[in-house]
């Protein structure tokens, strides 16, 4: 299959810049080839769908077929007055889709601005910030099962959406690639969503009592380069870890303990969602370096490769968190990234 390529370097493809190969790499960039990628992953015992290369850890060589989702376009499915459907191919960068979104003064997705990755990840991890989530606006999605080769077509309620979760992490883990998705986007009287993450403070230093979806993307883009690096720059792959969700019991206990422990409400339930950031910082682990890999200074929620790094040793520094965390706070962290 000469369109199939081996031994490819995937130090570019992966946010972490570790420098690791795939035996077979094949990179999917037109929906015609889709029927063909049986054939592709029959090449080999083992197949992982990249994407973005923004959540993933590779802890060594990839002896398996890598399936490069590049899956591009941007298209209007239908609109009404209010609302426009908009479909995404899977391999779309999901920043230049959000600015898309704003260039064409659709609303929905602008507190999402800045989350790396690419559309067709968006489902499998549910993402999310300040506020909004995936779920909140996409509509419906076609993937592809690559085990049973057969096509799906799932509606938001089929994805099983949870926080920083889906389906996609479970009963069809490691066995779909989402080539298009579907979202409903507002077209005017935008609802402007500023109650979370330090926005709406942002928003005051400016003045602005009355912002437009672009001052709301502007806003999340400037809190977000303030705290993350650019992987261009200081290899990473974003938030690592998940922030614990804990019950509003176990809260209380924390709050006793540390008075300015920081908390939100989830929904109508009785659970406290608690920033993982906070947990590690204070924990001292914010700026520490291990070995060739570290925790950001500027934000103890991501970890980073200061060059020369790999996958093993973000693994370690990943494990020696979460098991000081436990011993510290009895919280249990989890990752949000995909160690391979």
């Amino acid at each position: 299959m000469h369109w199939v390529e081996g031994n490819k370097s995937l130090k570019n493809k992966n946010t972490f810049g570790f420098d690791v190969s795939s035996r077979y790499y094949y990179a999917l960039r037109d929906p015609w080839y889709i029927k063909d990628l049986s054939d592709v992953i029959s090449i080999s015992n083992q197949f992982m769908v990249l994407g973005g290369g923004s959540n993933v850890v590779f802890t060594q060589q990839y002896n398996g077929v890598i399936i490069h989702n590049q899956l591009p376009g941007v298209a209007v499915e239908k609109e009404t007055d209010r609302y426009i459907w908009v479909r995404v191919g899977g391999g779309v960068n999901w920043h230049s889709f959000v600015m898309h979104c704003l260039e064409q003064e659709w609303g929905g997705v602008e507190n999402l601005a800045l989350i790396p990755g690419n559309v067709g990840a968006a489902p499998i991890q549910n993402i999310g910030a300040y506020g909004i989530e995936c779920k909140d606006v996409m509509v419906s999605l076609k993937a592809h099962d690559l085990l049973d080769n057969k096509r799906l077509v799932m509606n938001n309620e089929d994805c099983m959406f949870g926080y920083r979760d889906s389906i996609f992490k479970n009963e069809l883990k490691g066995r779909t690639l989402i080539h298009e998705v579907t979202f409903k986007l507002t077209k005017n009287n935008h609802s402007i969503n500023v109650s979370y993450g330090g926005i709406l403070d942002h928003l005051d230093s400016k003045n602005n009592s009355h912002p437009t979806i672009q001052d709301i993307a502007l806003a999340v883009v400037e809190i977000r380069q303030a705290k993350l690096p650019d992987p261009k720059k200081i290899g990473n792959a974003g938030s690592f870890f998940k922030n614990p969700v804990i019950s509003k019991a176990e809260f209380d206990k924390l709050k006793e303990r540390y008075p300015d422990i920081p908390g939100y409400g989830i929904g109508q339930t009785d659970n406290i969602k608690v920033p993982a950031g906070w947990l590690i910082d204070r924990a001292g682990w914010k700026g520490k370096t291990h070995g060739k890999v570290g925790v950001y200074k500027n934000q103890a929620l991501v970890l980073v490769n200061h060059g020369k790094g790999n996958g093993q040793q973000i693994l370690s520094l990943s494990s020696a968190i979460m098991e000081d965390i436990y011993c510290q706070y009895g919280v249990h962290l989890e990752r949000e990234v995909n160690i391979v």
